[in-house]
């Protein structure tokens, strides 16, 4: 069987036979196999939207051979590796267990937050009552913060092709459309996510894992640089090795770190707010028309270099979504963006965050703890001003003109909108960046002035970074590593995962 690929252009609402029949034309071959390899979609030009998708073709009449197919992940496995306790189940942890339990390691997997479904149950309370839960909110719980967004599995991190495919290939088993495989901008939706999640742990308790959900880490016992035991809030887990994977908001959990001797260093990071626009006016902007058959929504991404102060950019779009409540602690007032898997949401939304070093706003060296302190801090200043977790707000074109002129616009967001001074709760520097940024976005989309800017963006990735050697352990550590977003090496559930994965695999 000989092998071929190239390129199709496809209408967007394109059926089935529509590629065998050009695959025919092309090739003039009745008889053959084909697979999507990659498919994206082509906006560029309004009055020729179509679909871009590259295929492979196999057939006993194509004479050039295939391929060697790519390396794929191996896994060696040999029983009775040890034991090892995994922190936190987001993309990291969970891929990392994952892994390990594969190779023949005894693992538990350790996570504050609820199983998913509880988890659920008390996000629909929460947004019932404003009551915050703990145990069942946005960030914690059951797949991480990502088990709540819009489950997009882009990256541009480089070497984990091995990793990535390895992670495509699990989320499809566990119930993910096979177009994840192939679309250049994947995603999951959090319809999905739930189910998927779930699926992918009973995977790894039929592999013989171990889960603990409302399960917090409090303390690690140390002996001569290696931890051996991990105190939790229902008792001691001791292991051989250690792997923490607490995403980007449990300062907590950085705080014992830290304090234990475990080495991090501030980094670079981004905050801002929250924009949102009617889908509509997003794709008539981008598309020229309200709806293309066969897509689902116009989403963008936008960057700005603004006043040269600090660059600005659009992050985690969500097409069709909605704006979630994301606080990880009472008293803290975050928001973030969720969509699902149609993207049919009446509103688009996105953060509008500026990237900052943290010395140079602040103008003096600042030490990972006093990091996290200015931030929570922020994330505060925010839940005084609301009085709770309605979302601070003005117009985008008020926020460039500094001038509040109307109340409260229509939006998705749970807990309401409450008009606000809005570049006056931000930074300075901050504010004056992402004011001109704005203006950037404004002449790139048309009427994107009208949109809502609303809340504190402020869970872009970890504003604080681990410190670990090539192997993956922690400094001055001989088996304990941190991992995924919250080591500060990885952002998004491609590389967390990959991060994970990579991180663990030295221990086979």
């Amino acid at each position: 069987m000989g092998y071929r690929e190239f390129v199709l252009k496809l209408p967007t609402d394109y059926q089935e036979d529509q590629i065998r029949y050009c695959i025919q034309k092309k090739l003039r071959l009745a008889q053959f196999t084909y697979q999507i390899e990659k498919k994206s979609l082509d906006a560029r030009a309004k009055n020729n939207i179509h679909w871009k998708m590259r295929v492979g073709v196999l057939s006993s009449g194509i004479k050039s051979p295939r391929p060697d197919p790519a390396p794929v992940l191996s896994i060696p496995c040999k029983k009775g590796q040890g034991k090892v306790v995994v922190i936190g189940s987001g993309p990291a942890g969970f891929f990392a267990a994952f892994v390990l339990q594969k190779a023949g390691y005894r693992v538990s997997l350790v996570e504050r937050g609820a199983g998913v479904e509880k988890r659920s149950a008390r996000i629909r309370q929460f947004e019932k009552t404003g009551v915050f839960d703990p145990l069942g909110n946005y960030v914690f719980g059951e797949g991480g913060a990502g088990t709540f967004s819009d489950g997009k599995l882009t990256s541009r991190t480089k070497n984990i092709s091995k990793e990535k495919a390895f992670v495509i290939s699990c989320y499809m088993n566990a119930g993910a459309p096979a177009e994840i495989g192939y679309l250049a901008h994947p995603h999951l939706g959090s319809d999905n996510l739930r189910s998927i999640i779930k699926n992918l742990t009973q995977q790894f308790q039929a592999l013989g894992g171990c889960t603990l959900f409302e399960t917090k880490l409090e303390d690690l016992k140390i002996r001569n640089g290696s931890v051996v035991e991990a105190v939790t809030s229902k008792g001691g887990l001791e292991a051989d090795h250690f792997i923490v994977a607490p995403g980007h908001s449990a300062y907590d959990t950085y705080r014992m770190l830290i304090n234990r001797g475990v080495r991090f260093q501030p980094k670079n990071f981004a905050i801002g707010s929250r924009m949102e626009h009617p889908q509509e006016l997003i794709n008539q902007a981008l598309w020229g028309r309200g709806h293309v058959p066969g897509v689902k929504a116009a989403e963008y991404r936008l960057t700005s270099k603004g006043d040269g102060n600090f660059p600005v950019y659009s992050f985690c779009m969500c097409p069709g979504g909605v704006v979630v409540p994301a606080a990880a602690t009472r008293h803290t007032n975050i928001v973030n963006g969720m969509s699902l898997y149609a993207r049919d949401g009446r509103f688009a939304n996105a953060g509008c965050v500026a990237g900052i070093n943290i010395n140079r706003l602040l103008g003096r060296d600042v030490s990972p703890l006093e990091t996290l302190d200015w931030l929570e801090s922020l994330e505060m200043t925010f839940f005084d001003f609301a009085k709770g977790f309605q979302a601070p707000s003005c117009g985008i074109k008020e926020f460039i003109d500094q001038k509040v002129v109307s109340g409260a616009s229509p939006s998705s967001y749970v807990f309401g909108l409450k008009p606000a001074v809005l570049w006056e709760l931000l930074p300075s520097p901050v504010s004056q960046s992402l004011r001109e940024g704005l203006k950037d976005f404004n002449r790139k989309i048309k009427g994107f002035e009208t949109g809502t800017l609303m809340g504190l963006e402020s869970k872009t990735s970890s504003p604080i970074q681990a410190l670990r050697e090539k192997d993956g352990r922690c400094i001055g550590f001989d088996n304990l590593f941190i991992v995924g977003e919250g080591s500060g090496f990885a952002g998004g559930i491609i590389s967390s995962a990959a991060d994970g994965i990579k991180c663990v695999a030295k221990l086979f």
